[in-house]
């Protein structure tokens, strides 16, 4: 078992079973910023992450969401939902394993028109591998994670 798989393992011990240990909705740093600053309607636009500008910020579930320019960020704040990433913003490999962790923004893919995010490419391949299966269990996971 490599190192990161070690760590994740490590981490779902540590979160199972704990409602005490549930997660704001959005994903988010200490500045509150979403997705480590990464512009959510880029992935679709694109086809790329790319750093959102704080000069294009917009405020959405409790979090700062930057963007490129202030087209996208108008397409965002008339369709949050459309254009978020699933599960808030957090690991879909994790989630689907019902814990939740951290995101590499350059780790993604648009699977029927949703966002999902992973840890690293290491972990995204392993989502990939049963990823159908996987976005039905983070779907079915993803409530009790998060307050």
């Amino acid at each position: 078992m490599d190192k990161t798989f070690l760590l994740l393992t490590l981490c779902a011990l540590a979160w199972a079973d704990d409602p005490n240990k549930r997660v704001a909705p959005v994903n988010q740093d200490s500045a509150h910023v979403a997705i480590r600053g990464y512009d959510p309607v880029a992935y679709f636009t694109s086809g790329q992450p790319a750093k959102g500008q704080s000069q294009f910020e917009h405020t959405w579930m409790d979090a700062k969401w930057l963007f490129t320019s202030a087209a996208n960020r108008d397409a965002f704040a008339a369709a949050p939902e459309k254009f978020a990433p699933q599960f808030g913003g957090y690991c879909a490999w994790a989630v689907s394993n019902n814990y939740t962790a951290p995101v590499d923004p350059t780790a993604w893919k648009i699977v029927d028109g949703k966002l999902y995010l992973n840890y690293n490419a290491d972990v995204q391949k392993k989502w990939a591998e049963g990823m159908a299966e996987r976005i039905e269990k983070g779907h079915q996971n993803w409530p009790k994670l998060h307050r």
